[in-house]
């Protein structure tokens, strides 16, 4: 990983204007503090040229966007909301896709930085607390989609995933199911805990108890879907219905009940959340729970922005609705 003149800043103990001095030889620099600073770079073997423009203070109109995987419709999606909204603004969007690998992700935000982008918002499920807070200390504009970071004031921006879990789980109570399972992306994400959390709670206060052994981590892919459907299918007791985290663990789920000899809707509803373009094209159509996906892209940028310039001094929630989207996955309980 290439250093950025914010590692030599720190390791030196000064400020990033000090370092920039020193590099183009302006500024009244003591001669101790210059040598000091030198031989950091040295020791770092940090090159400047990377950064030469940023050394004017001038602005880039460069955003980067990290997300966890470029191939998963939602962040496809989200990313081109991103891009467009940036347009219209005049700032071109890096958009660097992190494959859910947290050593990417810290290579991305190192070429971010060098690349002197205004801005960063992250998309990706990052676990780098301490990489993100020498961001903010250097004072690199930050915001984030779908992630809650309690120890970091940054901008946010949301869907309420609790009450988009309750939606899920309300419709298929509605129709008469009581063995309902549910796959997770990741329960380590606040944002799968809380779709579950609004499941469990839909069924709990409709006097229906959840089987723990119906709730299940799928991961992020079409593959993962299927194979924990395999698992809930191999039960003694199955499931009715599926409530999956994301669109592409519902399609997985899907096609294991087929190849299990099950017929959608009818034998097993499937419900899904996000609303992707994949829930109109699969066979049934997929009932869904629709995140606002042009508004997250468009506030997210609106927010980045403002504190680009300076025109906001308090960090912002922004909490959006999901919406039900039903469709013909679902189906009255046998």
């Amino acid at each position: 990983m290439k250093p950025t003149i914010y590692d030599v800043a720190e390791a030196a103990g000064v400020s990033i204007a000090t370092v920039s001095k020193v590099i183009n030889g302006t500024g009244r620099i003591s001669d101790k503090t210059r040598k000091h600073v030198l031989d950091v770079m040295e020791e770092l073997k940090y090159k400047p040229s990377m950064v030469a423009s940023a050394l004017t203070g001038k602005s880039t109109f460069t955003i980067g966007l990290t997300i966890p995987d470029l191939a998963n419709p939602f962040f496809a999606e989200i990313a081109r909301a991103v891009e467009d909204r940036g347009h219209e603004y005049g700032f071109n969007v890096f958009i660097c896709s992190t494959d859910n690998d947290p050593e990417k992700e810290v290579k991305y935000f190192s070429l971010l930085t060098q690349k002197r982008v205004d801005g960063i918002i992250i998309a990706s499920r990052t676990q780098k607390d301490q990489f993100l807070k020498r961001l903010i200390q250097h004072q690199i504009p930050i915001a984030m989609i779908a992630r809650e970071m309690p120890t970091l004031a940054v901008d946010t921006v949301m869907v309420d995933d609790f009450l988009g879990g309750y939606q899920a789980g309300s419709h298929l109570i509605e129709l008469g199911h009581r063995r309902i399972a549910m796959i997770a992306e990741d329960m380590s994400e606040m944002s799968s805990r809380e779709r579950v959390r609004g499941c469990r709670q839909a069924m709990l206060d409709a006097k229906v108890e959840p089987d723990e052994a119906l709730i299940v981590v799928g991961g992020f892919a079409v593959e993962s879907g299927k194979a924990a459907m395999d698992r809930l299918l191999e039960q003694d007791h199955k499931p009715t219905a599926v409530f999956a985290c994301n669109d592409v663990l519902a399609i997985g789920a899907i096609q294991s009940a087929r190849q299990h000899g099950l017929q959608v809707p009818k034998e097993l509803s499937v419900i899904g959340f996000d609303n992707t373009v994949l829930a109109t094209i699969v066979d049934p159509p997929l009932t869904t729970i629709a995140q606002p996906i042009q508004d997250i892209g468009r506030q997210v940028v609106d927010l980045l922005v403002e504190e680009i310039k300076g025109e906001k001094a308090l960090k912002q929630r922004v909490l959006l609705m999901p919406q039900l989207v039903v469709r013909s996955s679902c189906a009255p309980a046998q």
